[in-house]
């Protein structure tokens, strides 16, 4: 482990106690118990499987989760603490696109505001670069539609980008 790492924080057992761990424990624990829960899904029958069985989703889903919380959790022992006061502004903006996200997606389109919030989440987040600002937030839409519609059989809820390709 990082010497520095626990240096601001007063040692190994208030860092071992901090709310950021605390969280990440309960990230966990939630991802183990919805984890637990899809064995009791019930199964489709071959006959009427129109690509995945209902709790083969959830399942990788729940699993992505779980990785990403382990490397937080790798992350949060091994790099010395950052000054959470400049990142308040970009999380209390992050949590307003989440917040209007889903009112777009149902009102609108859901790719369409896939595509307004990852611009502004990548632009809040300090890339400046507008070109590559652009592409990702046409190009990671359309991948997740892609991967949704032709992989998985899925499809989405009718707007205004997905009835132009529904029809």
């Amino acid at each position: 482990m990082n010497s520095n790492s626990f240096e601001k924080k007063g040692g190994f057992l208030s860092a071992l106690f901090s709310s950021e761990l605390i969280l990440l424990f309960f990230i966990f624990c939630f991802s183990i118990f919805l984890f637990v829960t899809t064995f009791y899904f019930d199964e489709v029958p071959p006959i009427l499987v129109r690509g995945i069985q209902p709790a083969t989703f959830p399942k990788i889903l729940l699993g992505l989760i779980f990785s990403l919380n382990l490397l937080l959790v790798y992350f949060y022992f091994s790099r010395p603490k950052k000054d959470y006061e400049k990142q308040s502004r970009i999380f209390y903006k992050t949590v307003g696109i989440f917040i209007i996200f889903p009112l777009i997606a149902l009102k609108v389109d859901l790719i369409l505001a896939l595509m307004l919030s990852s611009i502004a989440i990548t632009y809040f987040w300090g890339e400046k670069n507008l070109l590559l600002n652009l592409f990702l937030s046409i190009v990671f839409p359309i991948l997740v539609f892609l991967l949704f519609e032709g992989v998985l059989g899925l499809r989405f809820p009718p707007g205004i980008l997905t009835n132009l390709y529904y029809n």
